[in-house]
């Protein structure tokens, strides 16, 4: 998470700072704000790894990164979020220095483990469907774990720097202690480039290569396979995709700001409204609540799922019972090589 101009150092997070006068609406809006986020964060996302813990239906390679992606987005919704709402009503920060570099280190963690784990997903259905032949032996359960096992510990490795180069500091226009470019332009650069740009090709290279496959087997490019791609397999394409697309929607606007910053501070800081850096970075909080969402419209399964987990919550029988428990679907949880025999194209869940 970039910021831009100059802010406070670390003794910023001291006890007592309130360094912001604005009009009461704006910090009630803010906190109501980052309330319905962590709300639907930690709703959301337990309703996500539930899903995936009571069927098994969903219990594949490829949700292995779904589950992981969530567990990405609650870091933020049990930790940071409540610091930086307490900031919001205080006005200031008053939990202490110790408090403001966890919050900061576990935002960094939560945002790079999740465009890492993005990643990871695009490049499982990239193999799943351009490379089907492989893919059983590529994501056995044991490589899978091991894949989301690296992904965080890539991620550790990723933001660890923060803690010996000084950048994770207060900012008091969005109440929060999180990365501070102005520690080195060449840093923030490169943690822009490695952090969203780069990951952000990558996915866009799978998805991309996944469209033209799905194009050219809707128009029958070619007729010696002549495969079969159904509604619903389109749908599963879609639902990552668009998990993919809000998560740089949301993330864009505060990455770029925080480049231009970075490559000419002095001519880019006075450019950039604090109204427009401020909700560049809410919107940034706001991407960790989308993803349950995304799943429960766009995907069907998930969305059943959620509707028995509510009602097992109400009868109080969320642990005792498997939603998938009969024979017939004990045949289907496994996944399905991309061309079958009579050479259809199947998609599993997401």
């Amino acid at each position: 998470m970039l910021t831009n101009g100059s802010h406070l150092n670390s003794s910023a997070a001291e006890p007592g700072d309130s360094d912001l006068d604005r009009p009461p609406w704006v910090t009630t809006t803010l906190g109501c704000f980052l309330i319905f986020t962590i709300v639907v964060d930690i709703l959301g996302n337990l309703l996500v790894i539930f899903s995936v813990y009571r069927n098994k239906k969903l219990r594949n390679a490829g949700n292995i990164f779904v589950v992981s992606l969530a567990v990405a987005d609650l870091v933020v919704a049990i930790y940071p979020y409540p610091l930086v709402l307490t900031s919001i009503f205080h006005n200031g920060w008053n939990l202490g220095y110790v408090h403001c570099q966890i919050s900061g280190f576990l935002m960094g963690v939560s945002v790079i483990g999740s465009i890492f784990n993005i990643t990871g997903i695009a490049i499982n259905r990239y193999c799943y469907i351009c490379h089907s032949l492989k893919y059983d032996k590529l994501y056995s359960d044991k490589n899978s774990v091991c894949y989301v096992m690296l992904i965080w510990a890539l991620t550790v490795v990723a933001i660890v720097p923060n803690l010996f180069v000084g950048s994770l500091q207060y900012d008091p226009r969005v109440y929060s202690c999180t990365f501070e470019q102005s520690a080195s332009s060449a840093y923030t650069i490169a943690v822009v480039f490695f952090h969203f740009i780069l990951p952000i090709m990558i996915v866009t290279y799978c998805y991309l290569r996944i469209w033209i496959l799905v194009i050219q087997v809707r128009r029958r490019v070619k007729p010696d396979n002549r495969p079969k791609l159904t509604p619903h397999d389109v749908r599963n394409f879609v639902t990552m995709f668009v998990v993919f697309v809000l998560f740089a929607v949301c993330w864009a606007p505060l990455n770029f700001i925080g480049l231009a910053v970075a490559i000419k501070p002095e001519v880019v800081v006075p450019l950039i409204p604090e109204w427009l850096f401020v909700a560049s970075y809410f919107m940034a909080y706001f991407n960790s609540c989308l993803n349950a969402i995304v799943y429960g419209v766009l995907n069907q399964n998930f969305r059943r799922e959620y509707k028995r987990i509510v009602v097992s919550v109400c009868t109080a029988r969320i642990f005792f019972q498997d939603s998938s428990n009969d024979a017939g679907e004990r045949l289907k949880s496994k996944p399905s090589p991309l061309m079958t025999n009579n050479n259809q194209v199947k998609v599993d869940s997401v």
